[in-house]
């Protein structure tokens, strides 16, 4: 007389074998998508920021609001180099969202008097030759696989833009030499991402 095996397959896996195993969650995968979501977020925030630049005329919280930009364009670029969360999408949001906020400031401080038109341009040269290069290596085919990144004279670029929006509202002696300083900068970024893209052409 044949016995049955006093421990079935059920009873050590603790499932029956006639059961499909359920699929396993990828928790990793899980986990980097809810910190992408939450680190786009942090990027986004500075267009909100934004808003809020505009709605307010105090100069004290406007000087914050752009400290708080600054601090979030920081924090989210370090995150994203330390926690290896750079991505093509994160790329984008980041400048856009950076950009929208200087933007806004800048011209928000041209409608106050605190720059003046030409100021502004100088200001501006940097993110005007930006737009214009991206638009034409979305144009150019031969351009189109080239990928730039975020270079020195470029940071230094947006940094001394930050301390001139700042100096406008609470220290106006500044403001002319740093647009100076700013210009020669936004000149010396354009042509070093000029040449980075052309040399990034050239591997290609």
């Amino acid at each position: 007389m044949r016995r049955e095996p006093l421990l079935s397959p059920a009873d050590v896996s603790g499932r029956s074998t006639l059961e499909p195993a359920k699929p396993r969650i990828r928790a990793p995968l899980a986990r980097r998508r809810v910190q992408l979501v939450a680190l786009h977020t942090l990027s986004l925030s500075r267009l909100g920021l934004a808003a809020i630049f505009l709605m307010t005329s105090g100069l004290w919280l406007r000087a914050g609001l752009i400290v708080l930009s600054g601090v979030t364009d920081v924090l989210d670029g370090w995150i994203a180099r330390h926690a290896r969360l750079t991505t093509r999408l994160g790329a984008l949001i980041d400048p856009v969202a950076d950009r929208g906020f200087a933007v806004t400031a800048i011209l928000a401080l041209l409608l106050d008097g605190l720059l003046t038109p030409l100021q502004v341009c100088l200001l501006l040269l940097r993110d005007v030759a930006t737009a214009v290069g991206f638009v034409v290596a979305r144009v150019v085919p031969t351009l189109r696989p080239v990928e730039v990144k975020a270079r020195m004279l470029g940071k230094a670029t947006t940094v001394v833009q930050t301390l001139t929006l700042l100096a406008a509202l609470v220290l106006p002696v500044l403001v002319r030499p740093l647009v100076a300083v700013a210009g020669v900068l936004a000149v010396a970024a354009v042509m070093d991402y000029t040449n980075a893209m052309w040399r990034a052409r050239a591997r290609t």
